[in-house]
C-alpha cells in the first residue's frame, strides 16, 4: 500500500479551529508592515511643499547612487608568499589523516586544510576506519577557532609562563611527597596507550598519586558488569549489521548510547536486500520512555517508563533463557513484551538485545540473554575502550577532597564543577586542596576556580594515539601550528616525569611495539592500525539473583524523569559552537535550548502546553522540576512530545553554561544537577510555572503540508506480495481525456541530457536515522551563516539541508491508509478526516532530507527577473550571487521551500556575534564558496565546487573519473549510505542504478519539476 496518508509535523497543527496556522499558511508576511514609521502622518504629508517631479528626480537620483554603490564589491588585500612552502599549492586542498576522542566523541578522520588552515572534516573511509563523524564532530573544525578558548596559562587568575607552571606544580608534588597528602589526576577517559603509560610512570615516580577516570555521561553500571563476567572493564562492541532482531530496552543506540556510531551497521540490515519477492529487512523493537532516533526507527515502538522496562528485560530473560522470576507488568504491556521475547529466543543467534538501564543487574541480564542467544551481533573481539569512569571512584574523590586528604589535583579534559550533580560539594573540597590545575580548552567553570588554568590545545593541533576499540590504534596528528600559547598535558607529564624531549617523540617511540609489521609513516598515513584482535574470555555471574533483584526494584514516585543527550550538544562540551546551537533537534526540531518533555496526557493534567503564535514562532509554558531530594531546577521550558511515555519526562545535559561562552550562547538549564549517583533515572515532582518561554523552533517553517505525496511508505509484506504500481504509485494526470504518467507530461521541451556528466542524488528513507551529520557538513562546506535564535523564530534561519520529521496520525501509517479506505460517503469523510488530525499517543516517524531538488524544469528559474538562477547541462541549479536582486520570486514559485534569503549581513555584522563576527571564526571558511551578502538568495549548490575539482583533477591527470569521486558534503558526511551521489549517465555508477530500482520516486512528482534529488520508499517490517 502506498503512503496517501495524513501527516502532521507540529501539535499546533492538530487543532482545526487554530487561525494561527491558516494566517501562516496563506500570508507571505506574518507580521503587520508598520508602513506608519515611513509615510509619517497624513498631517504632514499634505503640508509638504515638494511637488511630484522635484519627489521623482530625488528618487530617481538617489536610486542611481544606490546602484552605482552597489556596484563596488569589497576590496579585500591580500598578502603572498614571500617564501612559498613546497607542500601547499595555493587553491589546492590538503588532507591529513587523524583519529580523535574527546572523551565522549570519537572518530576516524580525514582533515581538509587550505593554506595551512584546517577547514572541513571529512570521514576516512580506508579499511579499518569504521568510526564516521557525528554532527558534533564535524561540527568541531569550528571550535577549533573558537575566540573564547583560554589563549594562555594563568596562575591565580593572571597571565604566567609555562616555566612557572611546571616549577609550582613540581613544588606542590614535592611537598605532597614529604607531607604525605595524595596526588590525583582527575581526567575523562583516555584510550590512549601512550597516555595512560606516562601516568603509570607518573605514579610510578609518585608512589602517593592515583588516577581517577571521570565521565561526565557514565556507563559505570555497564561497565562494572562486563567486568564482572568478563574481567575488563570495557564495552560490547556490537555488529547491528548482522542482526535480523534487534529489541533494545532503553537503548538510544542511533544516538549517544555507549559512545555511538551504530548508524552504519545497522542502516545494512535496514535497506532490503535479496532476490526480488523475498527480500528481507532486519526487525527492531524499542521499548523506550523519551522518544528518541531508535524509537522513530524502530518497526514496533513502546513507550513505557524505566521502571517497566526493568521489568520487561526480567520477562524477555525468562523468555530467552527459560527462568521463571516473577514480573509486575501491565498486561497490555506484557503482550507487546512477549510478542518481541518470542521472537528474540526465535531469531537465535541472528537476535541481539541491548539496554540502557543504568543498573548494573540489568546489564548482567543483556549479557546472560546475548550469551544464550549466542548472538552474532554481540563479540567480545574488539572491545570499546572509549568508556572507563567508575562512580564510586569519583564519588571517594569528592570525600577526600572534603576530608582535606587531597594535597594536589590535576585535571584534563573534566569540567566537574559544571557537570558534577554535587558540584557544590566539589567546590568545597577543591577549597581544602593545596594546588589544583586544569588543562582545559576553556577556562570553563573549573578552569575559572582552580590554582592553575592550563591553555591545552585542540586535538587538531595536538600529537596524540587513541585505541577506541581493542587490537585498533590511530594517530591523531596536529593539522595546524598552536593557534595560542597553549601545551598538550602529555607534554607536561612528560616534564614532571623528567623526561627529555616532546611528546611526539615519546609518542613515536611507544608506538613502535603497537605497530609491529607496519611502519610509523604508514601508520601516520593511513591514520590507522588494526593489530591482531582476541576476544574478552567469558566468565559467569548469577544472573538469575540479577533479575530477581531487578523484578522488585520499585518504581519512581511522581514522575519518573530521564535524562539523556541530545544530538546537538552532547554532553555540553562544545556548547559556545553556533553551528551546534543552531542545529534543530530531529525529534523536537527545537535550536538553542534545552526543554523538558511531556506527555500529551500528562500536560494535559498540568495544564502545560505549547502553540504557534502570530510570527510563527512556537511558544510554550514554563515548569519547575523537583527531585525527592529537593534540588530544584525553576522556569524548565516545556515541550509537549508525542511518544513520550506517560508518567515520565525528559530533559537534556549539555544545556546551562555560563563560563567562557558568548552570551547568546548562554542558554538553557543545567541537568547535571538532577543527575544524583550517575542515575539518568530519577523520581521528580512537576508542576505549572508562571510564563511563556519562545521556542526557536523549525518544525513548522517551509511546510510541504497539503502538497501531495511527501514520504511514500509500506510494509515488507506488501512490498514483497505486490506490484510496484501498488506501493509506490505514480502520479497521474489528463492528457487529451487520457490518464497517463504525470513524468511523461512536460511544458518546456526537454534537452539532450545524456552527454557529459549529470549529477543526480538518491536519498534512502530506509537508512536516514535522522543524525543531522549532513547538516552540520554543509555548514562547513558551503559558509552557511548561523542567524540566531531571534530570527530562527522569524523562519529565516539559513540552513541550505533541512531533516523534515513527521508523525502518523494512528500508531502507524497503514493505520491512516486503512481509515480513509473505509470512509463511505461526505459525512463520514468529514468525520473521519477530523478524528485522524488528532496525534497518536505514540505515532510512527519518519525522517526525509530536504534540500534544493535541482529541477529540470525548475519554477524558480523561470520567474528570475534577472537570471541570477539557472540550469546547467550537468543537471544543476545554479545561482549567481551578483545578479541577485533580492526579488525572492525564485522563493515563492519553490514547491520545496528550500531558498534562502539574507535579510542581513551576517559576516562582520555585531548584530551576530558568532563566528564569522570575528577575525578568528573566519578561519574556518571556505575560501572556494563565496560568502553571501544582504539581500542575496540562496540555497544548495550540489557543491558545485566539488564536482568541478573533481572534474579539472581527473582531467589533469589524464583518466576517467571512477564511481564514487563526486561527492557532495552531504553524501560523503552520511554515515549509513542514506545518500549517494554521482553521474547517472555513468550507466555503472551507484546511483544510475538506483535511479532504476521500483523504490525510486522523486518529491512531489505531480508538479511535474523532474528533480535531480530522487527517494526511496520507506520499508517497514511491522
Amino acid at each position: 500500500m502506498s503512503s496517501n496518508k495524513k501527516y502532521w509535523k507540529s501539535v499546533e497543527e492538530l487543532d482545526g479551529n487554530s487561525s494561527i496556522v491558516e494566517a501562516l499558511k496563506n500570508n507571505e508576511f506574518v507580521e503587520e508592515i508598520p508602513t506608519d514609521e515611513f509615510l509619517g502622518n497624513n498631517g504632514a504629508l499634505a503640508s509638504s511643499s515638494t511637488s511630484r517631479r522635484d519627489f521623482l528626480k530625488y528618487v530617481g537620483f538617489s536610486t542611481a547612487a544606490a546602484t552605482l554603490a552597489a556596484c563596488e564589491g569589497p576590496v579585500h588585500m591580500s598578502i603572498p608568499y614571500v617564501v612559498q612552502p613546497e607542500q601547499i599549492i595555493p587553491g589546492v586542498a590538503d588532507y591529513y589523516a587523524t583519529s580523535v576522542f574527546d572523551g565522549f566523541d570519537f572518530a576516524n578522520l580525514l582533515v581538509k586544510t587550505r593554506e595551512g588552515r584546517p577547514i572541513k572534516i571529512d570521514n576516512n573511509t580506508i579499511e579499518g576506519a569504521k568510526f564516521s563523524a557525528n554532527a558534533r564532530i564535524h561540527a568541531s573544525i569550528l571550535s577549533l577557532y573558537d575566540s573564547m578558548r583560554l589563549k594562555e596559562p594563568k596562575i591565580a587568575g593572571k597571565p604566567a609562563s609555562w616555566v612557572d607552571v611546571d616549577s609550582k606544580i613540581k613544588s606542590s608534588l614535592a611537598e605532597a611527597k614529604a607531607k604525605g597528602g595524595q596526588v590525583v589526576l582527575l581526567t575523562n577517559t583516555l584510550a590512549s596507550p601512550s597516555t595512560e603509560k606516562l601516568i603509570a610512570e607518573f605514579i610510578g615516580k609518585n608512589p602517593n598519586a592515583k588516577h581517577v577516570i571521570y565521565d561526565a555521561v557514565s556507563e559505570s553500571e555497564a561497565l562494572d558488569a562486563f567486568e564482572a563476567v568478563y574481567g575488563e572493564r570495557a564495552l560490547v562492541d556490537y555488529d547491528f549489521s548482522k542482526a535480523s532482531l534487534i529489541v533494545s530496552v532503553g537503548a538510544d543506540f542511533l544516538g549517544d548510547w555507549q559512545g555511538g556510531s551504530y548508524d552504519s551497521g545497522y542502516a545494512k540490515g535496514r535497506i532490503p536486500q535479496g532476490s526480488q519477492g523475498s527480500k528481507k529487512i532486519s526487525r527492531h523493537f524499542q521499548l523506550e520512555a523519551n522518544m528518541t532516533l531508535s524509537g522513530a526507527a524502530a518497526d514496533k515502538r513502546v513507550a513505557m517508563s524505566t521502571a517497566n522496562q526493568k521489568q520487561a528485560l526480567v520477562l524477555i530473560y525468562n523468555t530467552v533463557v527459560g527462568a521463571s522470576i516473577p514480573v509486575t507488568l501491565d498486561s497490555k504491556l506484557k503482550a507487546e513484551v512477549v510478542k518481541a521475547a518470542q521472537q528474540l529466543r526465535a531469531a537465535g543467534s541472528k537476535g541481539v538485545l541491548v539496554s540502557g538501564i543504568q543498573d548494573v543487574n540489568a546489564q548482567l541480564l543483556v549479557l546472560a540473554i546475548n550469551q544464550k542467544l549466542a548472538s552474532e551481533s554481540f563479540s567480545t573481539v574488539g572491545t570499546r575502550q572509549i568508556r572507563k569512569g567508575s562512580d564510586a571512584k569519583v564519588a571517594q574523590l569528592v570525600k577526600d577532597m572534603k576530608a582535606g586528604s587531597v594535597h594536589t589535583l590535576i585535571m584534563s579534559g573534566v569540567n566537574p564543577v559544571y557537570s558534577l550533580p554535587n558540584s557544590k560539594d566539589f567546590v568545597e573540597g577543591l577549597k581544602k586542596v593545596s594546588l589544583s590545575a586544569s588543562f582545559s580548552l576553556k577556562e570553563d567553570e573549573t578552569a575559572s576556580i582552580t590554582t592553575i588554568a592550563a591553555a591545552a590545545p585542540h586535538y587538531l593541533e595536538s600529537w596524540g594515539d587513541v585505541s577506541i576499540t581493542k587490537g585498533t590504534y590511530g594517530l591523531t596528528q596536529p593539522t595546524i601550528r598552536p593557534v595560542f600559547n597553549t601545551r598538550q598535558f602529555q607534554d607536561a607529564l612528560l616534564s614532571l616525569n623528567g623526561i627529555p624531549g616532546t611528546f611526539y617523540d615519546y609518542l613515536k617511540v611507544s608506538s613502535t611495539s603497537i605497530i609491529a609489521g607496519s611502519t610509523w609513516n604508514k601508520v601516520l598515513h593511513d591514520g590507522i592500525f588494526v593489530g591482531t584482535i582476541s576476544a574478552a574470555s567469558a566468565g559467569s555471574a548469577d544472573y538469575n539473583a540479577a533479575a530477581s533483584a531487578l523484578s522488585s526494584s520499585k518504581a519512581a514516585q511522581g514522575f519518573e524523569l530521564v535524562l539523556y543527550t541530545k544530538t546537538g550538544l552532547g554532553d555540553g562540551q562544545q556548547a559556545n559552537n553556533p553551528w551546534l546551537q543552531e542545529f534543530p533537534d530531529p525529534i523536537t526540531r527545537v535550536s538553542w535550548d534545552n526543554y523538558v518533555t511531556v506527555s500529551g496526557a500528562d500536560a494535559k493534567k498540568l495544564e502545560l502546553s505549547n502553540e504557534i503564535v502570530a510570527n510563527g514562532g512556537l511558544n510554550g509554558s514554563y515548569a519547575t522540576i523537583t527531585t525527592a531530594d529537593g534540588v530544584k531546577l525553576e522556569n524548565v521550558p516545556v515541550i509537549v512530545q508525542p511518544g513520550q511515555a506517560v508518567g515520565t519526562v525528559g530533559l537534556a545535559f549539555g544545556y546551562g553554561k555560563k563560563a567562557a561562552l558568548k552570551e547568546e550562547m548562554q542558554v538553557g538549564v543545567n541537568a547535571y544537577s538532577l543527575y544524583k549517583d550517575f542515575n539518568n533515572v530519577q523520581s521528580v515532582s512537576l508542576v505549572k510555572a508562571s510564563g511563556e518561554h519562545e521556542f526557536a523552533c523549525v518544525q513548522g517553517q517551509k511546510t510541504l503540508m497539503g502538497r501531495g505525496d511527501i514520504i511514500k511508505e509500506t510494509t515488507l509484506e506488501i512490498f514483497n506480495t505486490k506490484d510496484a504500481e501498488h506501493w509506490n504509485p505514480q502520479p497521474m494526470v489528463s492528457l487529451d481525456h487520457e490518464e497517463v504518467k504525470a513524468t511523461s507530461v512536460d511544458l518546456w521541451a526537454s534537452f539532450d541530457r545524456s552527454v557529459g556528466h549529470h549529477f543526480n542524488l538518491s536519498i534512502d528513507l530506509n537508512a536516514c536515522t535522522g543524525c543531522g551529520s549532513c547538516v552540520i557538513a554543509c555548514h562547513a562546506e558551503n559558509n552557511v551563516p548561523v542567524v540566531g535564535k531571534s530570527e530562527v523564530r522569524r523562519s529565516r534561519d539559513m540552513h541550505w539541508l533541512r531533516i523534515d520529521r513527521y508523525y502518523s496520525s494512528e500508531e502507524t501509517f497503514a493505520g491512516d491508509n486503512e481509515r480513509k479506505e473505509n470512509i463511505a460517503g461526505l459525512s463520514s469523510s468529514l468525520s473521519t478526516f477530523n478524528e485522524m488530525e488528532h496525534a497518536s499517543d505514540n505515532p510512527q516517524v519518519a525522517f526525509q532530507p530536504v534540500m534544493c531538488q535541482h529541477c529540470n524544469h525548475a519554477p524558480c528559474e523561470t520567474v528570475c527577473p534577472v537570471a541570477a538562477t539557472s540550469h546547467s547541462r550537468q543537471g544543476q541549479n545554479n545561482m549567481a550571487y551578483n545578479r541577485c536582486v533580492g526579488t525572492r520570486y525564485c522563493a515563492n514559485n519553490c514547491p520545496y521551500k528550500v531558498r534562502r534569503f539574507n535579510w542581513f549581513l551576517y559576516s562582520k555584522n555585531s548584530e551576530f556575534d558568532f563566528h564569522m563576527n570575528d577575525d578568528l571564526g573566519r578561519m574556518v571558511l571556505n575560501p572556494d564558496v563565496s560568502v553571501r551578502s544582504r539581500g542575496v538568495m540562496e540555497k544548495c549548490s550540489m557543491c558545485i565546487q566539488k564536482t568541478q575539482a573533481t572534474i579539472l583533477a581527473a582531467k589533469n591527470e589524464g583518466r576517467v573519473i571512477v564511481d564514487g569521486e563526486f561527492q557532495t558534503a552531504c553524501s560523503s558526511a552520511c554515515t549509513t549510505g542514506a545518500m549517494v551521489f554521482g553521474d547517472v549517465n555513468d550507466k555503472e555508477s551507484k546511483v544510475a542504478k538506483l535511479v532504476e530500482e521500483d523504490r525510486m520516486y522523486h518529491l512531489l512528482e505531480h508538479v511535474g519539476t523532474k528533480p535531480n534529488v530522487f527517494y526511496h520508499v520507506k520499508v517497514r517490517n511491522t
